[in-house]
């Protein structure tokens, strides 16, 4: 469980701030402000770039914890720059550095029971991983490559997959 969760979102996340750099060296070189790629939307009711990020590390911190029985930490959700993101994505993954292999291992049949607003949730630890963790990190971080990618950021299969 370990080897397929914490090396995997490491990689990927490494991956998404790599981007970002990109999309902050992007926006210098084209003299913008790099806070309008943060606040970029494919459309006018999806959540910006920067929340994009926020859910993609909130689920990664969030989802790890659970599966090692540990809290996760507390991030504000108050960045706005692409350094700011990167420090988020740079703490995140410091914190699943912390998580030893033995704190998830033999998770698998563990109880995961959360909510969210009005949606009770209940997963083996096993499902919980492949059904909701991974989906969802990967789901935020392609829509952030997406946003970047469509504001003309020229980044390509290989800096998603890094």
């Amino acid at each position: 469980m370990y080897q397929a969760s914490v090396p995997v979102i490491k990689k990927m996340l490494t991956n998404l701030s790599a981007i970002l750099g990109k999309g902050k060296a992007y926006a210098q070189a084209k003299g913008f402000d790099g806070v309008n790629l943060v606040q970029s939307r494919l459309i006018a009711d999806m959540f910006a770039l920067g929340v994009q990020i926020q859910i993609a590390t909130d689920m990664s911190k969030g989802g790890l914890a659970r599966l090692a029985g540990i809290e996760p930490p507390k991030f504000e959700n108050d960045e706005t720059t692409i350094p700011q993101l990167q420090a988020r994505i740079a703490k995140t993954i410091e914190f699943m550095d912390s998580i030893r292999a033995e704190q998830i291992d033999g998770c698998e049949a563990r109880e995961i029971k959360f909510a969210i607003r009005d949606n009770q949730f209940e997963f083996t630890g096993q499902a919980y991983l492949l059904e909701w963790v991974l989906p969802n990190v990967f789901f935020h971080i392609t829509t952030a490559y997406n946003l970047l990618r469509q504001n003309g950021v020229d980044i390509g299969k290989r800096d998603f997959l890094g």
